[in-house]
């Protein structure tokens, strides 16, 4: 589908050269009122690819909300190639109760794709959402953030053995990518299935508006509109260096063995090296000190934001880096510009 063509949804319809901002239908309350999720349309006038943009299909994760709203509504887009469907909230019942599921039953959104018209509440307001504004897609961003009380550092989990989603994920120019097919039911997951490249980008904490974060996931999406051609103003990007995790890769998430306060000694995005204490946990006297060290040199990806925890909580997601890339991280992180 290009913009050449109106864009066309249930109830309505988008030419080329309109941009419309609806409050579009996908449930009802027990009292029988809809649930509307806000979504804005701009079908450009020239010809290009169909792209979605999503977030908070997880109801407290608001980072990628501001992500999806700027680019909506402060980017200049009268030059668009293509048509752009920005969906900043998915879960409006969550973001309304500041939950990360669905109030009803606690349901995940996020594994109830591509849904179904006369199954749960869940997948009745997924297929809503896929069949208007996602399955009409060539490709799309879907905007996460960690759960409550941890933290991610900007990255794209993406399915590479798909080439069209290999091709996304390299195009957003994030310095990490974690290979996974990803879970039945997530958006990303059952897009690839359908032949609509998709990738998820995870970024920072639940709860919060992180600028920098948010400022870098931007700029994500202005490498992405320049590789497929949808605002001929911007450049691909080269994050400066690119690790692609893999199964073959070793990666981990260390968890505790003690209940206890964690005193974090690394940010996330840190280099740790083998050996390194990562984190250490107390009990409430500081009587009795448990070191947790790093098995193997490598990046924290997500780490503890909450410090207190129970046994078998995770602490940080440990992942292995290639020497090359560990030598030019340990470059980039080192205070002097050096490595010994």
């Amino acid at each position: 589908m290009t913009a050449a063509d109106a864009f066309t949804y249930n109830g309505g319809r988008v030419d080329p050269g309109e941009r419309q901002n609806i409050r579009f239908v996908v449930s009802e309350t027990y009292l029988g009122d809809p649930v509307r999720i806000p979504v804005t349309i701009i079908n450009g006038e020239r010809p290009g690819p169909t792209a979605f943009l999503s977030a908070a299909a997880h109801g407290d994760e608001l980072n990628g909300i501001e992500v999806v709203r700027e680019v909506a509504y402060e980017w200049d887009l009268d030059d668009l190639a293509g048509t752009l469907i920005c969906l900043p909230v998915l879960n409006v019942p969550g973001f309304l109760a500041q939950q990360r599921y669905l109030p009803v039953y606690d349901r995940d959104l996020n594994r109830s794709f591509p849904g179904s018209a006369d199954s749960t509440s869940a997948k009745r307001m997924a297929a809503r959402i896929y069949t208007n504004f996602i399955e009409p897609c060539d490709f799309g961003l879907d905007f996460h953030t960690s759960t409550r009380g941890r933290t991610n550092m900007i990255h794209a989990r993406a399915d590479m053995a798909d080439s069209d989603a290999a091709r996304l994920a390299r195009a957003y120019g994030t310095n990490v990518i974690i290979d996974s097919e990803g879970s039945s039911g997530m958006l990303r997951t059952e897009a690839v299935t359908d032949g609509i490249a998709a990738i998820t980008v995870e970024m920072g904490e639940a709860h919060r508006f992180q600028r920098t974060l948010i400022d870098e996931a931007l700029s994500g999406v202005r490498s992405t509109f320049a590789e497929y051609g949808m605002l001929d103003a911007e450049r691909v990007r080269w994050p400066g260096w690119r690790t692609v995790i893999t199964d073959a890769r070793e990666k981990t998430w260390l968890r505790a063995d003690a209940g206890g306060m964690v005193d974090m000694h690394f940010e996330r995005g840190s280099l740790v090296h083998e050996g390194d204490t990562v984190c250490t946990i107390t009990n409430p006297f500081k009587d009795d000190n448990i070191l947790v060290e790093a098995p193997f040199t490598g990046l924290l990806v997500g780490i503890l934001e909450n410090p207190v925890v129970y046994p078998g909580n995770p602490l940080c997601h440990l992942v292995q880096l290639d020497d090359r890339t560990r030598r030019v991280v340990e470059l980039d992180q080192s205070p002097s510009g050096t490595v010994e």
